[in-house]
């Protein structure tokens, strides 16, 4: 599944992407014979570190032939690089960050992923284990029919919270965007906050996220819940254009884009890309609503499959609602530290 090769570009520039006000990144290459072999993108996020209190680097946007020289010799790069800024840890993939796409496909390897979800070939696992990499963390993807009905009684108990004269559920409004994304932030950034793989976003990132979003938002499967007049949840899903990308070879020009208006309408699946709730509001049900408007909306849309992804493994406040709407967990992508110093002790 080729990326669009100028997001992937402006991603890694600095001076395009805000997030390398805060980060500082290196670029490597490997070759044998003068032919390129692997890659790899190594990172320090300082915003994250800050956060965190830790001295962790990340590396990223890795591929490697099926060669232990070669990936040894990328990780050497990137941990070398990281351990001389500081950092103590180095965690991957997260490309750049563990806001964007992040961890390494474990299992299965059939299908193709769903829109910002990474792929790799089955060999790589392997690869980083045998340079010493260990688990830290895995992330859940749950796949969901959307042409299943929905039980009366649960459309009941939806549509009786919606009728509470305290709270307003309505889709994202693509006409004042930058200022739902403010409230986006303020969910996201309260929601979030004790999650792993949390770390702040600037008002920068948050207008590059609404560049990057505008022109793939269906406000049909973004609903938010205000409560007392306070955004209280926000869920944003996204059709899955990567049906649409499959055929374009990575570049929207000079005919990908044509190719792109004239298909957008038949893609058949979506993917629940975020969902949260501000957390002095959990326990209300609005977790269970947002689930509920946007599977009707993706129905309504004419979706058949969707996926909710992805979900950290220990995250069983989301994971129990997931479960409720049939879902059924069915790849695991995996994120991998490497020890930069020895352990105390």
């Amino acid at each position: 599944m080729p990326p669009l090769i100028g997001d992937v570009k402006r991603t890694l520039t600095p001076g395009q992407n805000p997030f390398w006000h805060h980060a500082h990144r290196e670029l490597f290459l490997a070759e044998r014979n003068g032919e390129v072999v692997g890659r790899i993108c190594a990172t320090v996020d300082y915003n994250y570190n800050t956060y965190h209190e830790s001295a962790i680097g990340f590396f990223g946007f890795f591929e490697s032939e099926n060669s232990l020289d070669t990936a040894r010799a990328l990780f050497t790069a990137a941990a070398d690089f990281v351990q001389a800024q500081g950092m103590k840890l180095l965690y991957g993939p997260a490309n750049p960050s563990l806001n964007d796409e992040a961890g390494m496909l474990i299992e299965p390897f059939t299908g193709a992923p769903y829109i910002k979800m990474s792929y790799n070939p089955a060999y790589y696992p392997a690869l980083l284990e045998e340079c010493g990499f260990t688990r830290v963390k895995d992330l859940y993807a749950y796949e969901i029919p959307l042409d299943q009905p929905v039980p009366e009684k649960l459309v009941r108990v939806m549509q009786a919270l919606k009728r509470r004269p305290d709270l307003v559920v309505r889709p994202v409004d693509l006409n004042n965007l930058k200022r739902d994304l403010g409230f986006i932030k303020e969910i996201y950034n309260d929601a979030w906050s004790k999650n792993w793989d949390f770390a702040p976003m600037t008002e920068a990132e948050i207008d590059d996220l609404a560049r990057q979003l505008k022109p793939l938002i269906r406000p049909e499967i973004c609903p938010m819940v205000f409560y007392q007049n306070e955004p209280a949840g926000m869920c944003i899903a996204l059709p899955d254009y990567n049906q649409l990308l499959k055929s374009i070879g990575g570049k929207l020009f000079p005919l990908g884009w044509l190719k792109f208006l004239r298909y957008k309408n038949r893609i058949t699946r979506a993917r629940l890309w975020a969902l949260g709730i501000k957390r002095k509001f959990h326990n209300l049900g609005f977790d269970a609503l947002l689930y509920y408007e946007s599977f009707m909306g993706a129905k309504k849309l004419g979706f058949t499959e969707g996926e909710v992804s992805w979900i950290l493994e220990d995250n069983l406040a989301i994971i129990r609602p997931i479960l409720m709407w049939g879902g059924k967990p069915y790849r695991t992508y995996r994120v991998y530290q490497l020890q930069l110093e020895p352990p105390a002790g």
